[in-house]
């Protein structure tokens, strides 16, 4: 089997210029992480807290840690001090309290506002029209230590070509709506984080700019970790 560099460039070869690759390295080990990095990659993402902390202090400063899991806002603390992006907001309680634990270290922190594109309940995010009614509400604005950097989502778990692109491509309307009502001064706004390994290549069709993806490089994940 190819190894972790070779998969990385072969995967970087395949997203159009302007399209960011995260590493998505929950569960997998430092070393495996280290070859990535070794590699050029920098961008990483994890869905555990305390497994992203572990992980922070074992790495080099240069990393971009991008928080994917649901956000749990007694959490937000830990990661505070050193996260990049956190990927998953799906509620204005959780971006407040992203605002003020970063105030507490004199940091800002990005956020993707995250949209339950899918038909799963079980996925997490904000409802299209929920999220457009709390940019509306404004009090966003007056977070001073967050940047609101995006939009994430998730597709369907099938095989339906057709509804999963049907999905990325509201999630990119969505972005395209949000930008124009809410953004069109902010640069900052520009992420629309969508796809992993089984249909990144639809998300990027779609309009995503960032990809997640992880077995693609490190492998089939270690559920047992």
């Amino acid at each position: 089997m190819p190894g972790i560099a070779s998969r990385l460039t072969k995967i970087r070869n395949t997203l159009p210029h302007g399209v960011e690759l995260l590493a998505v390295s929950k569960t997998h080990p430092v070393e495996s992480m280290l070859e990535a990095y070794n590699a050029g990659q920098r961008l990483f993402g994890e869905n555990k807290v305390q497994e992203m902390v572990l992980k922070h202090s074992q790495m080099p400063d240069d990393i971009q840690w991008h928080f994917i899991g649901h956000v749990q806002t007694n959490k937000i603390h830990l990661m505070a001090p050193f996260v990049s992006v956190i990927q998953g907001i799906d509620s204005y309680r959780s971006l407040a309290e992203t605002d003020r634990q970063a105030a507490r270290f004199g940091r800002t922190i990005t956020c993707l506002l995250q949209i339950h594109i899918a038909t799963e309940e079980t996925k997490f995010g904000f409802m299209p029209d929920e999220c457009i009614e709390m940019l509306g509400q404004g009090e966003w604005k007056s977070l001073d230590h967050i940047v609101i950097g995006g939009v994430m989502g998730m597709a369907s778990n099938t095989n339906d070509e057709k509804q999963v692109y049907s999905e990325f491509q509201t999630l990119t309307n969505l972005f395209n709506t949000m930008k124009q009502r809410f953004f069109s001064d902010s640069p900052a706004f520009h992420v629309i984080s969508a796809g992993m390994s089984g249909d990144y290549v639809l998300a990027v069709k779609a309009g995503s700019n960032m990809v997640r993806i992880g077995s693609q490089i490190f492998g089939e994940r270690n559920y047992s970790v």
